[in-house]
């Protein structure tokens, strides 16, 4: 089915917006301008702009400790985004979460989750309620090759394939879980055939094209919203920077890194929509110029934002 122009404007601003956010992250962490880990999503940005393309406001989004570019993905505010990665009291989180804990429930972010595979038992869950209050929400599930691995993966979708909630579980395999190649630690050349297990369609895609992404999940949708169930998709990705940032990643080959360097998705989709005449280069420039603007304000805004007061310490925080 033919995708509207504006459509496909849409998603490659938004995939020019996640990369900007993310390169000034590095830039304010490596200044010391940002506390604790950071985890960014350059070389990723295709895979959650073409899912989160077909969610409305009030479906969910589970997210992991490489969240930016969900959060932006799905509607998120920069400004409240960087004021949280600083620290500031006008956070998201009011400043106590940080990078790996972002959320926000009014536009259907369920959260980041530091601790690999903790958020698939939570969009299980996210897809029985929606069940249990008739509605046609769907839940996107985030998640890494490292997690798939762990018993929370095959729990999750397990029970989320047994009562056929409406979850599209989305492994973004980046290759490598830190430091643990997927060739030494999958005995299986694709993820998704672990679908098979569970009675649920198990699809890959190439996690450098987002319309590839864009019409996979698409048709998860279209399944979990007719009552057929989980979908596991596999995107084939892969990120650009070490596992966090300070991390030199010498232990991946350098013309592995190359060879994915060459196939960056936001130059690809830039291309496609160039060569078909939907995107000219006045429209490039002004869409760079409006992200690289958007972050900066953001960046303004955290660093003139004040710190949580030291009496505010236990506030919000369960004891």
């Amino acid at each position: 089915m033919p995708v509207a122009k504006e459509k496909l404007l849409d998603l490659y601003r938004t995939m020019v917006r996640i990369r900007r956010f993310e390169e000034r992250v590095s830039e304010e962490f490596a200044a010391g301008n940002i506390p604790g880990s950071v985890h960014v999503y350059i070389g990723e940005e295709a895979v959650a702009t073409g899912a989160i393309a077909h969610l409305r406001k009030d479906d969910y989004i589970m997210s992991t400790h490489r969240g930016h570019g969900h959060l932006v993905a799905k509607g998120g505010k920069m400004n409240l985004m960087m004021a949280e990665l600083f620290a500031k009291q006008t956070g998201y989180c009011l400043g106590k979460g940080g990078s790996m804990h972002i959320a926000d429930l009014d536009i259907g972010m369920l959260g980041a989750a530091g601790i690999v595979g903790s958020g698939i038992p939570i969009a299980t869950g996210a897809g029985l309620s929606a069940r249990i209050r008739g509605t046609d929400q769907v839940t996107i599930c985030f998640f890494g090759d490292g997690a798939s691995n762990i018993g929370r993966f095959h729990e999750g979708i397990n029970m989320a394939s047994i009562w056929k909630l409406p979850v599209i579980f989305l492994c973004e395999n980046n290759l490598w879980a830190v430091s643990v190649p997927t060739s030494t630690s999958l005995a299986i050349q694709d993820i998704a055939d672990r679908g098979v297990a569970y009675g649920i369609p198990g699809v890959v895609v190439d996690g450098q094209d987002v319309m590839a992404v864009y019409e996979a999940v698409g048709e998860a949708v279209t399944r979990a919203k007719k009552g057929e169930g989980p979908t596991l998709v596999e995107a084939k990705t892969y990120r650009y920077r070490g596992h966090f940032e300070g991390d030199a990643g010498t232990y991946r080959p350098r013309e592995e890194i190359e060879k994915w360097l060459a196939r960056d998705p936001i130059n690809i989709f830039r291309e496609q929509l160039t060569k078909t005449q939907m995107l000219t280069e006045k429209q490039v420039a002004e869409i760079d110029k409006e992200a690289l603007e958007e972050v900066a304000k953001a960046v303004q805004f955290a660093k003139e934002s004040p710190f949580p007061k030291p009496e505010e310490t236990l506030d919000n925080v369960y004891a």
